[in-house]
């Protein structure tokens, strides 16, 4: 159902307070559906590619999460819209005579790194794929498993593929706004070029960017070998995590500081 705001066409059916958080929540659930394929299987080996699996995603999932925290601080919600729309503006100096979004993934480059990293670990693609690691436990927890449940396990992981796509898009590059150099040239005759960043161009620029993140799972699979189980988990909890909390606590006090007035007017 298109819904009307301001002068985008927004494909969607709501937009909650916490919508980012929804997500997450749900996207969670697949979990349950590893560990008790695991369990309920008759191999042992399978049985420890799902709690192997567990580890992995339950671990990768807090880096997620704590990425997305210096993005709420920044755009001061938790709503899709409201993000997007914080992005809408410009840097300041040379940046602005150019008209260049300000796109969390600038503004936010650690937090987007590491939710890069973690989305390709969720999804368990390559070279995060030991969810599936035929080398060393067959087929992981999908040993025994063919025909339709094992289609059903894998449309569910390249949905996801989508789903932390789009996370991505609307959280750190602008979602449905037109990327740069299109303000500038719309800048130039308002009048002739505004349908460039209105009305149904936000679904093609937001499905545009949603296609190089599913490009990059491809080229990714292609490029990079398969890390080791312990250096699998040494960087999601020895590096991204401490990378994270640091982070959110310096965009934390910068915040602060915004809003006593030490740096000026935030």
């Amino acid at each position: 159902v298109p819904l009307w705001g301001g002068y985008h066409t927004r494909l969607q059916l709501t937009d909650m307070p916490v919508a980012v958080l929804f997500i997450l929540a749900i996207a969670s659930i697949g979990i349950y559906g590893i560990v008790l394929a695991g369990w309920s299987s008759t191999s042992t080996y399978a049985l420890l590619g799902g709690i192997r699996s567990t580890a992995q995603m339950i671990s990768y999932e807090i880096s997620m999460g704590l990425a997305l925290v210096a993005v709420f601080l920044s755009a001061g919600s938790m709503s899709t819209i409201d993000i997007v729309e914080s992005q809408a503006t410009q840097f300041g100096g040379f940046a602005n005579f150019l008209h260049i979004p300000q796109w969390y993934a600038v503004l936010l480059i650690p937090s987007c790194i590491v939710y890069c990293i973690a989305m390709v670990a969720e999804t368990n693609r390559a070279p995060f794929d030991l969810v599936e690691c035929e080398q060393e436990l067959v087929s992981g927890f999908l040993t025994d498993y063919s025909g339709f449940r094992f289609a059903m396990f894998f449309l569910a992981e390249y949905i996801n593929m989508a789903t932390v796509s789009a996370v991505a898009t609307t959280l750190f590059f602008g979602g449905y706004r037109a990327p740069w150099p299109v303000p500038m040239i719309i800048q130039a005759n308002p009048a002739a070029l505004s349908w460039l960043d209105s009305g149904w161009m936000g679904l093609f620029w937001f499905t545009s960017k949603l296609l190089i993140f599913i490009g990059l799972f491809v080229w990714l699979r292609g490029t990079l070998p398969r890390f080791r189980y312990d250096q699998f988990m040494d960087l999601g909890w020895k590096i991204l995590i401490p990378i994270s909390i640091g982070w959110i606590l310096l965009v934390a006090g910068v915040r602060v500081a915004q809003n006593q007035g030490w740096l000026g007017s935030g």
